[in-house]
């Protein structure tokens, strides 16, 4: 992802955040199981009877306390507390809720063993991801980062002719300070950041990004452009024929170019390195081929037109959003990514998945549903100071899947599981 040189500046004190080289190598390093051994994995895996769901959740209660709306002990939800997430407000619309783990992750943010929730109707999505936790915590855990964070939006401004155009683009340059001050008046938690003017005819677009703290920042980014726009409108030199709020180059629910190289809400990475004898072991197959498979189905992918390249991303990222609360139809960015599997000299496999748009937050929204605030609370990310967390807990979830999916294909597995897993008790 290229950047400003002022942006890396930035991007390198956060990710220090106060540590040495040093410390930040051994933070993200594997921790060998056999030092610092894994928590037990969920029990009852692979059994659909109550007793063993009851003990799925009574392990997750005595780590995460009291999980009421999951175990359907909860009274009905008061439709007055649901003002801001949904109108003419019917009822709940429910999605199996399954379990994964324990993932060991060594990241910035998010370090330990985590249970991680994953709502889905898709049968074999949740088994596969379990499978690539498993080994990527027998491994010694995936490596994490949190680099760059920011949401955008994109007001539009249309003028008479390309020299006004131009003249306003110009003088909004020079306005940034008196922008950022601004758009500070319209939200306690969240900054803007980085502003881009383009051009085209007699249309400038005004690209602002906000830095919006552990909320999605959807409507915080919304709320503080309006206030941006309004001062702006009140003191330019030129004045626009007509302008709107939004004019499509934000990437909001939908996977850009743009977005891709310049990251809309977190850019999560996260890296993995598989001994040849576990991948063997676990997967049935070979660092090698699983490598070989990487490289043609990146060209398959190439050919496809496709932005980014990865095999399932979006299964793994749609289930945890809908168990978390997330805004759902930000998959259409969040699964954007890269998804890389390579050899190294030692034989083992390494791997690696990047995700540029991961629109993620732990406060505010869908958060607050209860459903969602206890699968948050599963995996440690609910409250202040846990979005970075949680997306770092994305991607590690995200590697976990294409691990297991290519493994599987490699193996001749793929059909199988979907047979085993994929289809209900009657078979159809």
């Amino acid at each position: 992802m290229p950047i400003s040189y002022d942006r890396a500046r930035e991007l390198a004190l956060r990710l220090s955040r106060g540590l040495s080289l040093d410390v930040l190598k051994d933070r993200l390093a594997p921790r060998d199981p056999e030092q610092h051994p894994a928590p037990p994995r969920v029990p009852g895996a692979s059994q659909w009877s109550a007793e063993a769901r009851a003990s799925r959740i009574e392990f997750l209660e005595a780590r995460a306390g009291e999980l009421p709306a999951l175990d359907a002990r909860a009274a009905a939800v008061d439709p007055a507390t649901l003002k801001g997430n949904i109108e003419n407000y019917i009822g709940m619309t429910q999605i199996p809720t399954g379990v994964i783990g324990p993932l060991r992750i060594n990241g910035l943010h998010a370090s330990g063993d985590y249970y991680v929730p994953l709502a889905t109707s898709e049968g074999a999505l949740v088994a596969s991801f379990d499978r690539g936790a498993r080994l990527i915590t027998e491994s010694g855990g995936v490596a994490t980062l949190v680099t760059t964070e920011q949401v955008q939006r994109a007001p539009g401004f249309v003028f008479a002719s390309i020299a006004e155009a131009a003249l306003f683009a110009a003088w909004c340059v020079e306005q940034f300070e008196r922008f950022r001050e601004v758009a500070a008046t319209a939200t306690k938690h969240g900054q803007l950041v980085d502003m881009q003017a383009h051009i085209e005819a007699n249309h400038v677009y005004l690209i602002f990004a906000f830095y919006t703290g552990d909320a999605a920042g959807q409507n915080m980014v919304t709320f503080c452009t309006a206030a941006v726009c309004a001062d702006l409108l009140e003191r330019t030199p030129v004045t626009p024929v007509t302008w709107f709020l939004e004019a499509n180059m934000s990437g909001d629910k939908k996977a850009t170019a743009l977005s891709f190289i310049s990251t809309r809400g977190r850019n999560a990475t996260a890296e993995v390195r598989l001994p040849a004898a576990l991948v063997e072991k676990r997967l049935h197959t070979t660092p090698a081929r699983m490598a070989q498979y990487w490289r043609m189905s990146f060209i398959g992918g190439v050919q496809s037109g496709s932005i980014g390249v990865s095999g399932h991303i979006s299964n793994g990222i749609a289930a945890l959003f809908l168990a978390t609360g997330q805004d759902v139809a930000c998959v259409s960015e969040a699964s954007v990514g890269i998804t890389r599997m390579e050899v190294e000299d030692d034989g083992s496999l390494y791997a690696a998945v990047s995700l540029p748009n991961l629109i993620v937050g732990t406060v505010g929204g869908g958060t607050r549903l209860p459903t969602a605030a206890e699968c948050l609370r599963i995996l440690d990310c609910i409250g202040a100071d846990r979005a970075s967390r949680l997306a770092e807990s994305c991607a590690a979830v995200a590697l976990a899947g294409e691990l297991s999916i290519v493994g599987a294909l490699c193996a001749g597995d793929f059909a199988r599981a979907h047979a085993v897993y994929g289809r209900s008790k009657s078979g159809k």
